[in-house]
């Protein structure tokens, strides 16, 4: 059977990512893996315990000497259920991050939503679950 693991995004600043990840969005880092010989260092976050079943996760690709990326126009967000997609704006904006939509029902819908950028700039899609 086939499962969807993960899905890779660039960074700049590896700590600074992963800071972002764990305490304003409480994923927890599950595995590092540093890679002198390929200049790269991986590191996997997400809200389960280590590729546990049905729990997709977000690598963060960190390559050495690299701080910026240009972001294209293909990709579109990651998106994240929280409790409360109000709050979690808040702990964003308190803690230094990004918020580029308020939380307010989406639009001809009901389901409440709101957009943060992490500080590489890649948009999430908070959805109140």
């Amino acid at each position: 059977m086939s499962k969807f693991l993960h899905t890779m995004i660039r960074v700049g600043n590896l700590d600074r990512s992963v800071k972002f990840y764990t305490e304003l969005l409480g994923m927890k880092e599950l595995r590092r893996r540093d890679v002198p010989d390929g200049k790269y260092t991986l590191a996997f976050l997400g809200y389960g315990e280590g590729n546990a079943e049905g729990q997709g996760e977000i690598e963060l690709t960190y390559n050495y000497g690299t701080e910026t990326y240009e972001q294209g126009n293909a990709f579109g967000h990651l998106a994240v259920g929280v409790p409360d997609v109000a709050a979690t704006c808040e702990k964003v904006r308190t803690g230094g991050g990004k918020v580029t939509r308020e939380a307010g029902p989406v639009k001809f819908g009901t389901t409440i939503i709101a957009f943060v950028e992490d500080p590489d700039g890649y948009k999430i899609e908070l959805i109140q679950r």
